[in-house]
């Protein structure tokens, strides 16, 4: 693999069936204390898609990785937080994993940026998320791409013997 090649952009397209298997090992690969509120995911697996989370609501990134081979790099899932018509302006990021190999180099960010971008073309003027108070890297990316925190909810966690804030953060779709 050539140094051009480790460090071309990611690719992000829409999530598609045939994703399953690839995203469900990223995500129980990616899992960790610091974004998790649900205990480690055990065997017999849940599916990664199901009624809730669809393939529509679900960005992927591809990169190259250390083999040289393209491989699912990331995914981010961005859904309306509601299904009320008052509500349907606004997106909410409700998980971002990226994976071990593919931290550091764009793959976060342009997961976010692919985001934006796509709840702007589906009309919404407003994305927001939610974030554990000490995960402080994502909540570094999430600034650096716009957001500002707009509440915290104070001890809303209790993980591993610590209470946790739970940060909400938000921006605006302005093109």
């Amino acid at each position: 693999m050539t140094d051009s090649t480790a460090s071309a952009a990611p690719v992000v397209r829409r999530a598609v069936l045939a994703d399953e298997s690839a995203l469900g090992e990223l995500d129980r690969a990616t899992w960790s204390t610091l974004h998790a509120v649900q205990p480690r995911p055990q065997p017999p697996y849940e599916p990664f898609f199901d009624e809730r989370h669809t393939p529509r609501g679900i960005l992927v990134a591809e990169a190259v990785n250390e083999a040289g081979e393209r491989a699912t790099a990331g995914y981010i899932r961005v859904v309306p937080p509601t299904p009320l018509a008052c509500n349907a302006h606004v997106r909410q990021i409700q998980g971002l994993a990226v994976a071990h190999w593919a931290r550091g180099r764009g793959v976060g960010r342009a997961l976010i940026r692919a985001a934006c971008a796509a709840a702007r073309g589906e009309g919404a003027n407003r994305i927001t998320l939610r974030v554990l108070g000490h995960n402080a890297p994502a909540r570094a990316l999430y600034e650096a791409e716009g957001f500002t925190v707009e509440g915290v909810l104070r001890g809303e966690f209790f993980l591993n013997g610590s209470y946790v804030d739970d940060v909400l953060m938000g921006r605006a779709l302005t093109p």
